[in-house]
């Protein structure tokens, strides 16, 4: 399988190491990935690095989850590439503002490697 060069936007280390774990946990190996802690920062990594899929928090300070995706949009950065935003949300406002800006799939926290293996691997396949 060819290497699943990877996204993960998260204020939290700690979230971002959880989502990458769960990530490998759902077969999606071997994967590179690359880590941004704001919205602002995974706009400067796209600009410099290909990814094939991008996993981003709706909910972070300075630029929030649904900024960063208007911004890729808005820049041409990762065309094609699938966006599947993580939220503790509850309010399917937040989701769909998400999939209005162009976001392929959405990740509720608290979540297993099943479900990131469900919402994640059809992306792939039709990327």
């Amino acid at each position: 399988m060819q290497e699943i060069r990877t996204l993960i936007v998260d204020d939290s280390a700690v979230m971002r190491k959880i989502v990458e774990r769960a990530l490998r946990q759902a077969g999606l190996d071997p994967l590179v990935v690359h880590e941004a802690g704001s919205g602002s920062e995974g706009l400067e990594l796209l600009k410099a690095k290909p990814v094939d899929l991008i996993l981003s928090d709706i909910n972070m300070p300075s630029m929030d989850g649904l900024e960063f995706l208007r911004q890729i949009r808005a820049q041409s950065l990762a065309p094609g590439v699938p966006v599947v935003m993580i939220t503790t949300e509850s309010s399917e406002e937040h989701v769909k503002q998400a999939i209005q800006a162009g976001a392929r799939g959405y990740i509720r926290k608290p979540f297993t490697p099943e479900q990131v293996k469900e919402r994640v691997l059809p992306l792939l396949g039709a990327a």
